[in-house]
């Protein structure tokens, strides 16, 4: 049984429409079906998510050659009413009997190595082996906590200071939520935010980061310290919310906090998803003086002629070229790309992940404007943000 979702269809409907979209799903239904036997059955079972169940492969090799495939098939643009559209899908594979004996039971093993072939891509296939049972458990076990931690007063916001490399001030903070978990202990976000973002909990969970980030730069500002923003990190399923222009607004009224103190930050692979629906929420908020930043630069796959359409006002180097830089020249070499097209592009640049004298005294060499990392500090609550904001580190 093949579980195939396809991958980032929502922004086929937000650019092209849902008549685009439900001609899509009919003509990759053809397709599907023209590609199997017939004795085998493909079926829709619902929104962008269907069902291949092949009738008594001879092995492996025959269900990965088959899914293979499917996949490069795929590959091929697809003209709908004058738009040539590029899809591609995520599959999961389960296998009777060795799996599971019953329908529901294979269709959810399916569902789960489905999930697990979009965590590690998309555009992939994988089977299912026992360990996505347990880890589906937890996952709902997670997913129903995270519910009750929204309401129950569990999560928090860590700060981490911005340094001015030029100067030696703290100039900005970056915003970093952490769940006080019952059980579990102080949870970082790469615990659960995978499971904020598929059950949709990323849009509350995102509106607390942002209404305690705003309400705290708001705290600081008033105390008389300069701080110029606080950067708080946003996905792309928030922009799509039609609801966050306005939500962001009423935080911004409520807390008191000036849109040039607050910088939302997005990662360079969930920007260069992003529809002309998301582009122009992204303008609005721009034109109503919220800054940018794309985090992770270096990681993605930018288009400079998407980059330069983009309202961004900073690019953050991603911490995996900085570890290595001192014995990686390939590293070195990015970082003073990075730092050259931000010069040129006159936006503002930051290097994560700092952690020694070395990286600090070359990011100062190459005219990096910003550093962050545990060279300065961890992130830490607030109130032990004070003693940083007095200190020059020079």
């Amino acid at each position: 049984m093949l579980f195939l979702d396809l991958d980032n269809f929502k922004n086929i409907n937000d650019s092209f429409g849902h008549a685009t979209g439900d001609l899509l799903l009919k003509n990759v239904g053809e397709l599907f079906k023209n590609s199997t036997r017939e004795d085998d059955t493909v079926a829709r079972l619902g929104g962008d998510e269907f069902i291949i169940v092949i009738e008594q492969p001879e092995n492996d090799e025959v269900i990965k050659a088959f899914t293979n495939k499917l996949l490069n098939k795929l590959k091929s643009k697809i003209e709908i009413q004058n738009n040539s559209i590029y899809i591609s899908t995520s599959i999961g594979i389960s296998v009777y009997p060795r799996d599971a004996n019953t329908v529901e039971k294979l269709i959810a093993y399916a569902d789960a190595a489905m999930y697990k072939a979009k965590r590690l891509g998309k555009n992939n296939f994988q089977f299912y082996t026992p360990d996505l049972t347990e880890k589906a458990f937890e996952r709902v076990v997670l997913e129903g906590d995270l519910r009750n931690a929204l309401t129950n007063n569990e999560l928090t916001v860590y700060f981490q200071p911005k340094i001015s490399l030029m100067s030696g001030k703290v100039v900005g903070v970056e915003a970093l939520v952490r769940w006080q978990h019952k059980d579990l202990g102080l949870l970082t976000p790469g615990h659960f935010l995978h499971i904020a973002e598929d059950s949709g909990l990323i849009i509350p969970l995102g509106k607390f980061v942002l209404e305690a980030s705003c309400q705290q730069m708001k705290k600081w500002r008033k105390a008389g310290f300069s701080i110029n923003h606080v950067a708080v990190n946003v996905s792309g399923r928030q922009i799509d919310d039609d609801r966050f222009i306005s939500s962001v607004e009423q935080i911004l009224q409520k807390t008191d906090c000036e849109p040039e103190w607050l910088e939302l930050e997005i990662t360079e692979s969930c920007i260069m998803k992003e529809s002309e629906k998301s582009i122009e929420t992204l303008k609005y908020l721009k034109d109503l003086g919220v800054r940018f930043a794309i985090d992770d630069f270096g990681t993605g796959y930018s288009s400079l002629s998407h980059l330069k359409r983009l309202p961004v006002d900073s690019l953050k180097i991603d911490r995996s070229f900085i570890n290595n830089i001192q014995n990686d020249k390939n590293d070195l070499a990015i970082v003073e790309a990075i730092v050259a097209l931000a010069d040129t592009l006159q936006l503002s640049v930051t290097a994560e992940g700092i952690e020694n004298d070395f990286h600090e005294s070359l990011l100062q060499r190459l005219k990096c404007d910003i550093g962050q990392g545990f060279y300065y500090s961890k992130p830490v609550p607030a109130e032990d943000i004070t003693p940083f904001l007095h200190a020059l580190f020079i």
